[in-house]
């Protein structure tokens, strides 16, 4: 079957289906294709270093999906053809990857992590860097390109790669970091003592977390679940994003009467918390914890977060804390990407965050780190207990929540939907501009956003066009039962003037 290169393509990723079980969906991303772009990231990163293939050494690794061993072979063989050394992380992270190309003693010219992130069993992907960070949307079209274009004779002999336990160098990054940081004077080598501490990883990459992180430093872990890696996720999705994955910390961390909670997504790239008393803090809540962080530590600093934050959120970040909100695009890279390029510009920012749980922080090379920003919270956490007997959610008491947040996904119904879908952004902005008791905001990087007055809808909408598929996402928030009522009739009553709508998303 002839290979749809750029259909592998997911913004700086390339993902696909590599096993059966859901009808409809044909693999794709084989074990040939998979050695073939390992072959052409190895030709990619020879041109762009200017060094012969043989020069060059290269980390891989894997979360705990089902196809990831036999991917990881035929992804070490391609990498391996033209005699680049290969080094195999086995079970890792999608940050501990990056990590290889720039902790002394490795220093690898690249890395690829195998996943796809949150995504159902049968599919994967990949994920790759290098010392400058994650590769960028168009350097996946030419890697893509280069494996269309080029000749490749695939070699009988088995490739061979060096195993190395990376996982645990990584994880005593954070134990030091935790140590030099909290610096406890009674508990130097077990800061975290006294508390108790659970992880769920969902039997994706993150149970290292609580072995090799949270119980060298004392900490009770107790109660954590789903550790063990298992690609068919029998638990729940790790997806911090899912209200049952929340709820399975949230639950767990009431009956083991812990401390916190920590829930990371598959490949712990992403992360959400839980207080002692069992609240979710995720998206916007999470966003104001480490915010509150980061400017203690750089007062006036930017925060540059995407397009669906709440005006909660911006009050607590410009007037409580007295930061710089920066609300840019959907798209982790475009928040990150947005947070680097305000620094060259002369403009201080020290974090970039989405509300699906991709943090960056300026500190540790821009990466979105799941276990970084944990670290970070804990040990402001663990200082606030020992210094004031204070629980670290104290920081965000003052931040306003809407009493309703909801999201609508409504389908486009050509296949021309970017063209269909921009034009009636359009309309809708012309409209919110004359509607009574809408107020459209400036300065909008993404899609139509409006405040609603009371009689409105007594909150704010964004209406926008997903990044990759054929549908207008729409975020309703609203602080009155009633609002969210006027704000969804008004906001179908307008819709349903398109014919090439699926409009079902409001029953």
């Amino acid at each position: 079957m002839k290979t749809n290169w750029s259909k592998l393509q997911n913004g700086t990723d390339i993902r696909g289906v590599a096993l059966e079980g859901i009808p409809g969906e044909k693999i794709n991303l084989t074990e040939e294709v998979v050695e073939k772009i390992g072959y052409s990231f190895s030709v990619w990163v020879s041109k762009k270093l200017s060094k012969n293939p043989s020069e060059l050494k290269f980390a891989v690794g894997n979360d705990s999906r089902l196809s990831a061993d036999s991917l990881k072979k035929a992804l070490i063989k391609g990498l391996s053809a033209d005699g680049s050394e290969v080094f195999d992380c086995g079970l890792a992270s999608t940050p501990a990857m990056f990590m290889t190309t720039v902790v002394e003693g490795y220093l690898y010219d690249a890395s690829i992590m195998i996943t796809a992130s949150h995504l159902p069993f049968n599919r994967n992907g990949l994920k790759f860097f290098t010392n400058d960070g994650g590769l960028e949307h168009d350097d996946i079209e030419d890697i893509l390109h280069i494996a269309e274009d080029s000749e490749y004779i695939r070699r009988d002999k088995e490739a061979e790669a060096k195993e190395i336990d990376f996982i645990s160098v990584y994880s005593d990054i954070f134990v030091k970091k935790i140590r030099e940081e909290v610096n406890s004077k009674e508990n130097w080598d077990e800061p975290l003592k006294g508390l108790k501490i659970i992880v769920d990883a969902g039997n994706g990459a993150g149970g290292f977390f609580a072995e090799k992180v949270l119980k060298p430093l004392g900490a009770d872990t107790e109660g954590s679940q789903f550790l063990d890696p298992d690609g068919r996720f029998p638990n729940h999705i790790p997806n911090p994003e899912k209200k049952e994955a929340m709820e399975a910390i949230q639950n767990a961390v009431l009956e083991s009467k812990a401390d916190f909670g920590i829930i990371f997504d598959t490949d712990v790239d992403r992360a959400a918390v839980v207080d002692r008393y069992g609240n979710a803090i995720n998206r916007n809540s999470l966003i104001a914890l480490i915010s509150a962080i980061i400017l203690e530590e750089h007062p006036g600093s930017t925060i540059v977060t995407d397009s669906v934050t709440s005006n909660g959120l911006k009050k607590f970040i410009e007037e409580d804390l007295n930061g710089v909100h920066h609300r840019f695009k959907r798209g982790y890279k475009n928040v990150i990407n947005e947070s680097i390029r305000l620094n060259e510009q002369g403009v201080e920012s020290h974090l970039a965050i989405e509300t699906s749980g991709h943090g960056a922080i300026k500190e540790n090379y821009f990466l979105d780190d799941g276990a970084y920003l944990t670290a970070k919270i804990l040990i402001k956490m663990a200082k606030m207990k020992l210094e004031e007997n204070k629980d670290v959610t104290e920081l965000i008491q003052s931040l306003e929540t809407p009493l309703i947040s909801n999201e609508y996904r409504i389908t486009i119904k050509t296949e021309d939907f970017a063209t269909y879908g921009k034009a009636i952004l359009e309309d809708l902005n012309k409209y919110a501009e004359a509607k009574e008791g809408w107020v459209v905001v400036p300065n909008n990087f993404e899609g139509v956003r409006v405040d609603l007055s009371k009689d409105a809808g007594d909150g704010w909408f964004l209406v926008r066009m997903s990044l990759h598929d054929p549908v207008i996402p729409i975020n309703i928030e609203s602080n009155s039962e009633e609002g969210i009522k006027i704000a969804e009739k008004t906001m179908k009553e307008f819709m349903s003037s398109y014919d090439l709508l699926d409009l079902s998303c409001f029953k």
